[in-house]
């Protein structure tokens, strides 16, 4: 038989879920490539946070970003990791509000084709980071309960 999932479990909000900032990596927007990397190892993510003095979100660098980077720029990797991570990074970023729902934030995902989704007010300053396994990881608690 299958379960229907009624309204309540539907309203699972984005900020039920998502990492907090010290949870993921953030570096400012001066910070070294190097570092940057380092600091996606330690958190074992495949996405940085890249925010100014305030706290505004200013761009995301992904895995994939320093795959691109690495076979297009015409520079010596050591060259690279002097670079500021801002240079490198994706401006035109998608995010969402803390608010919204987990299936509206998984649905997000699923259209573009990402794992890892910056969580911003209406101001755009960085409250945290949903992560697809945790957001579906308590879609299927709740469907179960």
């Amino acid at each position: 038989m299958q379960k229907v999932i009624n309204q309540n479990k539907r309203e699972i909000k984005v900020s039920d879920v998502m990492l907090a900032p010290k949870n993921i990596p953030v570096v400012n927007e001066h910070e070294m490539v190097r570092e940057t990397l380092e600091k996606m190892n330690l958190f074992k993510l495949g996405i940085c946070c890249i925010t100014d003095s305030e706290n505004k979100l200013l761009g995301i660098i992904t895995d994939g970003d320093f795959r691109r980077i690495l076979l297009s720029e015409q520079k010596p990797l050591g060259a690279l990791f002097v670079d500021d991570i801002l240079d490198h990074s994706s401006r035109n970023f998608i995010s969402i509000n803390p608010e919204k729902t987990i299936i509206e934030a998984v649905e997000i995902m699923g259209e573009c084709k990402i794992w890892d989704l910056p969580v911003v007010n209406s101001q755009n300053i960085l409250l945290g980071l949903l992560h697809l396994h945790p957001a579906i990881k308590k879609m299927i608690e709740k469907i179960n309960d």
